[in-house]
């Protein structure tokens, strides 16, 4: 059955009103605190047929009523208007994250930052290596027979390694080298060096091949096979404010949830451009989070999705809210990493 607009209003009111008390919402209330323009007697109706659609409940013999899953679902889906940021809020973000001097404090002020203006647990992944494009490799000689390969991602993401060469190499020789490295690999997304690594083996001289198919066997390690993902975590203290995601009297479900990383990256990963993903309570896929909301999206530079980021809280949580900030916050480190 589809809701018409008055009951639809009452199912907003009853979100908004249980959002903000964490108290079961009665008919009495909704009209002394609503301009829904009918008597209490109808919004009873109206709270009926939504119980019965199962939109909201009676968590005990009180006239209150809360919203369920399918009812949040309802309300993010079609009443929920997201919240614009006040220019104040704009500016606080702005200032928090133009400040950051490398990509790791970039992610560690995001993820403090969400977790600040939500109230809730903030994840930020760091930028994907695997999204990511190279845009310097810098060789550095730390004695004849050594070299630290350092690779700048067009992220930020710098990865560095020890390269052990097979013999002495002259100063002259790592500039040809660097040269030649950064000619091939300069702008390509790490995705498809591999044939243009094993290309400037191949492209070598007989005298230099050695050499070259150590460095290249060091490109190959930090460029492809080095594809573990990061993730930064905060707020996580946050869980215990007013019992929110009390599972059977205890947390523990949830913060082992929170510990394993391949968890935080399905709850966060995976996200078009543009786009924002809400899972509420048992949409989500993880057993120990069913009484959770996830909400997040992808952020990089332009259109280019590098890394996701998002909030994790109870179902009683302020949508329109945390949608449009974790939409800003996504954008403007979208912006710095642009900047780069």
């Amino acid at each position: 059955m589809s809701l018409d607009d008055r009951k639809l209003e009452v199912l907003r009111a009853i979100v908004e009103d249980y959002v903000e008390t964490q108290e079961p919402v009665g008919s009495k209330a909704l009209v002394e605190r609503h301009q829904l323009g009918v008597s209490p007697a109808t919004v009873r109706n109206d709270m009926a047929v939504l119980e019965e659609e199962g939109y909201i409940r009676q968590p005990h013999t009180s006239a209150g009523r809360v919203p369920t899953d399918a009812g949040y679902r309802l309300f993010v889906d079609r009443l929920s208007k997201v919240k614009p940021l006040s220019p104040a809020e704009r500016r606080a973000i702005e200032r928090f994250l133009v400040g950051a001097v490398d990509l790791d404090d970039v992610v560690h002020r995001t993820v403090r930052l969400l977790a600040q203006l939500t109230r809730q647990v903030a994840v930020v992944q760091y930028p994907s290596l695997a999204r990511s494009s190279v845009r310097h490799l810098e060789l550095v000689p730390i004695s004849t027979t050594r070299l630290m390969l350092v690779m700048i991602a067009d992220t930020g993401r710098v990865e560095q390694r020890l390269v052990e060469l097979p013999g002495p190499v002259h100063a002259d020789d790592v500039t040809t080298l660097r040269r030649k490295v950064n000619e091939k690999l300069g702008g390509q997304r790490l995705s498809d060096t591999p044939p243009l690594v094993q290309s400037l083996v191949d492209d070598c001289t007989p005298d230099s091949r050695n050499t070259m198919a150590c460095l290249a066997s060091v490109l190959l390690e930090t460029l492809v096979e080095r594809n573990e993902e990061r993730l930064m975590l905060a707020g996580t203290a946050n869980l215990t404010r007013g019992g929110v995601l009390d599972f059977q009297g205890t947390l523990r479900p949830v913060l082992e949830a929170l510990e394993e990383e391949v968890i935080l990256l399905k709850l966060i990963g995976d996200l078009e451009p543009s786009k924002t993903r809400v899972r509420i309570g048992d949409e989500n896929e993880i057993d120990n989070l069913r009484s959770a909301s996830v909400v997040s999206t992808g952020y990089g530079p332009g259109t280019t999705i590098v890394g996701g980021l998002g909030v994790l809280g109870p179902t009683r949580m302020d949508y329109p809210g945390t949608i449009a900030t974790v939409r800003a916050v996504a954008r403007y480190v979208g912006d710095l990493l642009a900047q780069n």
